[in-house]
């Protein structure tokens, strides 16, 4: 009697039934856990306020007036978490693929004061299981 050696594949799905089956899991999860806008708003928000704090506090974008006037630059500019969020989500347009988004935005170019003037940002986000990741950041001075 000849015994016929029995094969296993990876993880027991020995049959195409049962790879799409994990296809099927997989996306399922994907799409559970594809960030939405609120998500995005947070991440936006978070990511704005390094950037403002580090170009009008840090490097002294400033004009030397409004320094005199605002003695705790980053304590203002880490107040405006949320306020900054609500304005890359108002500046961003979402493609929602299902299992992941892109979020593009585009922010700033406006003037505040004569000789001061807010960059202009894009920014190309990319939301897949449950992450926020900037694939491409770019500023001009508007």
């Amino acid at each position: 009697m000849r015994v016929q050696p029995r094969m296993e594949r990876l993880g027991g799905l020995s049959r195409p039934w049962g790879w799409c089956l994990a296809a099927v899991a997989l996306g399922g999860a994907l799409v559970a856990t594809n960030p939405d806008e609120q998500d995005f708003e947070e991440f936006a928000g978070e990511r704005l306020v390094r950037l403002v704090d580090e170009e009008l506090c840090d490097q002294g974008g400033l004009p030397m007036v409004a320094r005199l006037l605002i003695q705790n630059c980053s304590e203002l500019v880490q107040g405006q978490e949320r306020v900054l969020g609500s304005l890359a989500l108002q500046g961003s347009t979402r493609t929602n693929a299902g299992v992941f988004s892109l979020y593009s935005t585009q922010l700033g170019g406006q003037s505040l004061l004569p000789g001061l003037r807010i960059p202009r940002y894009r920014i190309l986000t990319l939301g897949v299981a449950g992450q926020l990741v900037m694939l491409q950041a770019s500023a001009d001075e508007g």
